[in-house]
Order: structure tokens, then C-alpha cells, then sequence
């Protein structure tokens, strides 16, 4: 068994965006710009939008942050969205999810230009991604094909399971991996699916992206497989300082000696999000 390491991936990557933007200022060249816009005061997103930050700094973008208090209104959101569309200084920029209830989450992501939706979710890049045309691909599923890469993992003719039907991560990386190129035979499982431990376990890679905490347990895996958890649950741990610890969807101890390659939880897929975000938005900044 050999573990996935989402972090060295993430540092290899960021190296070498790192060296493309130094060769960008060399030339005289503008660097990327990244705009974050942040609606109230989510603990999670404030950590998060922070990481993209620092992270914008590392690899020499140029990084800001749009503040917003929670009363916001949609119009008022969709103004400012309206303006960053228009701003020929701003590469990409993406809206922090999840948003105040009175403001209708899809219609701020349509508004958004799509030459400038880094996140990947606009309807333009999720059809352009479908028909395997060049796209903004959202984070997570971005950064899982990253994965399979760096670690050579063959996916040709591999039957692959995904567990979760999400607009943001199973959909799409079901649709990526059945693509020429990665060609895989992919089956994707749900609430719905019937005998669904049965299902997963043929398969020779696995995504769990289904959010609840070690729902796949090592009867599900068979031996040899590759598996890719994608959730991330706080469980009580009187133990820790902080009092919880974090878990996948998958039950890590058991199933792990079963695997050929797993990703850990944290310090699988989590890092690769915010690295393919900087994907984005240096491709963002070379397409304008």
C-alpha cells in the first residue's frame, strides 16, 4: 500500500506555477490576478479564502479579497460581480460557497464571466468540460486527475467507482475519467443504487465523495484497488485539544491494507483544491 501525498503533489505543482509566473515577469509581463469574494462571516470559508491567499502569494500572484457583510443583497452581489467582469485588471475571481440564504447561489454563479470562473462551475465550463472541449475544470475533480497522474496510476480500461452524484465532485470526475485519455469505465453510485456495496467493490479505482464519515468499509474494496476519499467530517474526539478530529468518507485503518495507493485524511485531496485553483487562474491570465 502506498499513500497518496496530496501535500507533496500540491508543493510540486506550486513550483512549477511559481516558475511560469517568474518567467511571465521577466518578460515584462503582468502577473495573475485572483479575486475572492467573501459574503458574511463562515468560519470554514475565512479559513479557506485565507489558504488561497497565502497560497496566491507563494506562487507570485497577486491576490485580493472582497470583503462583504452578510446582510449583502443579490442585486448588490450581482453589481459587484458585474464589475469584476469588466475589470480588465482581474484575471479570475471566484464567489466563497456556501452564501446567505436570501441570495440564490445559481444565479451568482451564472453571472459570472466564464472566461473568468476559475471555480469551474459556470454552465458554459461545465458543458465545455462534458463535451471534453478546453475548460475551467472545478478544484476537486481538477486535483484528483492531478493525483492519478503524479503517481502514475494506469486508468486505461480501469473500472472506476464513484461514489456521489455533486454538481462539484462526482459528476464531473465521473465524466472526466470516462474521456479519451483517462478511459475509464466508470460507474457512478448513489442513495438510489442498489446493492451498492456489491458495486463498489469491483471497482479498481474508487472515489468516495458522498460526505459521510467511514461509510466505506474494507468489505467494499477489493484487494489491489486504488481509492480516492474525497470527504472530510469533523467527529468528536475527547482525545484531541481540539476536541474532534477529521475523517474521510472512507474507514481509513481497515481498508488501507487492502489498497494498492489511498489518499489520507487530511493531506489527500485537500491540498490539491486550492493548487488547481491557481491552475485556473494562471491559465485565466495567459488566455487574456
Amino acid at each position: 500500500m502506498q499513500l497518496i501525498d496530496g501535500k507533496e503533489v500540491a508543493a510540486a505543482l506550486r513550483r512549477e506555477i511559481a516558475t511560469e509566473v517568474a518567467e511571465m515577469v521577466a518578460r515584462g509581463e503582468r502577473t495573475p490576478h485572483l479575486v475572492a469574494i467573501l459574503v458574511g462571516n463562515d468560519g470554514a470559508s475565512q479559513t479557506y479564502v485565507g489558504h488561497k491567499e497565502k497560497c496566491c502569494g507563494e506562487v507570485g500572484f497577486r491576490s485580493t479579497v472582497l470583503r462583504l457583510p452578510a446582510e449583502t443583497g443579490e442585486a448588490d452581489l450581482l453589481d459587484e460581480i458585474e464589475r469584476l467582469n469588466g475589470d480588465d485588471d482581474v484575471d479570475g475571481f471566484i464567489v466563497q460557497l456556501p452564501l446567505p440564504k436570501h441570495i440564490d447561489e445559481q444565479k451568482i454563479i451564472e453571472a459570472i464571466d466564464p472566461r473568468k470562473d476559475v471555480d469551474g462551475f459556470h454552465p458554459e465550463n461545465v458543458g465545455r468540460m462534458v463535451m471534453g472541449l478546453p475548460a475551467f475544470v472545478s478544484a476537486t475533480p481538477d486535483g484528483i486527475l492531478q493525483l492519478l497522474r503524479y503517481y502514475k496510476i494506469p486508468t486505461a480500461g480501469k473500472h472506476c467507482v464513484v461514489i456521489g452524484r455533486s454538481n462539484i465532485v462526482g459528476r464531473p470526475v465521473a465524466n472526466l475519467l470516462s474521456q479519451k485519455g483517462w478511459d475509464c469505465t466508470v460507474t457512478m453510485c448513489h442513495s438510489r443504487t442498489e446493492n451498492l456495496a456489491e458495486v463498489v467493490a469491483t471497482g479498481d479505482i474508487v472515489i468516495a465523495a458522498l460526505g459521510k464519515a467511514e461509510f466505506v468499509i474494507a468489505d467494499m474494496i477489493k484487494p489491489g484497488a486504488v481509492v480516492i476519499d474525497v470527504g472530510i467530517t469533523r467527529v468528536p474526539d475527547p482525545q484531541k485539544k481540539s476536541g474532534f478530529r477529521l475523517v474521510g468518507d472512507v474507514k481509513f485503518d481497515e481498508v488501507a491494507p487492502k489498497c494498492s495507493y489511498i489518499t489520507p485524511v487530511p493531506g489527500g485531496v485537500g491540498p490539491m483544491t486550492i493548487i488547481s485553483l491557481m491552475r485556473n487562474t494562471l491559465r485565466a491570465r495567459q488566455l487574456r
